[in-house]
């Protein structure tokens, strides 16, 4: 019941601030010239469609948020990330926060909702924000394939030799993050693939990406290929 409120909330939200844009700009049609009028029509659904929603998928430890970082500090993106979601609803329920309880959570509202409902809510988020958004991290099929069918959304995928994502999470050491190099097989082996739409399917989601980095070298180097992506989307 609160999922649903929230998420009524959120479309009035968006619906009004829509409506707010609007009422300004006709406003303003009122007080130009009738021969720039057409022009600011133009450039007023340009301004409305020109957002850009971009998720990330990818293999553990691969970049995704070198990614993230490097689109709100350079570009000026806003951050929605299914971590953060789904960490809310963990601590909610009194649970430690680690990758079994952030798995499990998410299966289960997939499985109560529907395959893409973590994604699409955070969607909703960033329509409402009328930024640009990255939205870290689609995992399945039906995410992407939902995500997709609304229009003026791109799926980045990375990857990177495994022992050196290895290396890379052992460093960032985040509370999902403190595990051997055994374990962190395991958990990337369960999550790599599935039969059943609701689980994480990550090696399917990268076939489905518009564009793919492979991410072994500096940040300097991705930079450089996530600056390529931004000015063909």
């Amino acid at each position: 019941m609160q999922l649903q409120l929230l998420q009524v909330l959120q479309n009035l939200f968006f619906c009004f601030s829509f409506l707010f844009r609007y009422f300004v700009f006709h406003i303003h049609l009122l007080f130009i010239h009738k021969h720039t009028k057409a022009k600011s029509i133009k450039l007023f659904l340009l301004e409305i469609f020109r957002l850009k929603i971009i998720g990330i998928t990818g293999t553990l430890g691969a970049g995704k948020g070198t990614i993230v970082d490097y689109l709100i500090k350079k570009h000026s993106f806003q951050h929605f990330s299914v971590r953060g979601y789904l960490s809310q609803l963990v601590k909610a329920k009194g649970q430690e926060v680690n990758r079994d309880t952030l798995v499990a959570t998410a299966n289960e509202l997939r499985a109560l909702h529907s395959p893409s409902f973590i994604a699409e809510e955070l969607y909703r988020e960033a329509k409402a924000s009328n930024k640009d958004c990255i939205i870290e991290s689609i995992r399945t099929v039906g995410e992407v394939t939902a995500l997709k069918a609304k229009g003026n959304f791109y799926l980045l995928a990375i990857d990177a030799d495994q022992k050196l994502r290895y290396e890379r999470i052992v460093e960032r050491a985040s509370e999902t993050d403190k595990v051997s190099f055994e374990t962190f097989v395991a958990n990337e082996n369960r999550e790599m693939s599935s039969t059943d739409a609701n689980k994480q399917n990550i090696s399917a989601c990268v076939k489905l990406a518009d564009f793919k980095f492979i991410n072994n070298g500096s940040f300097e180097e991705l930079y450089e290929k996530i600056d390529e992506v931004l000015k063909k989307i």
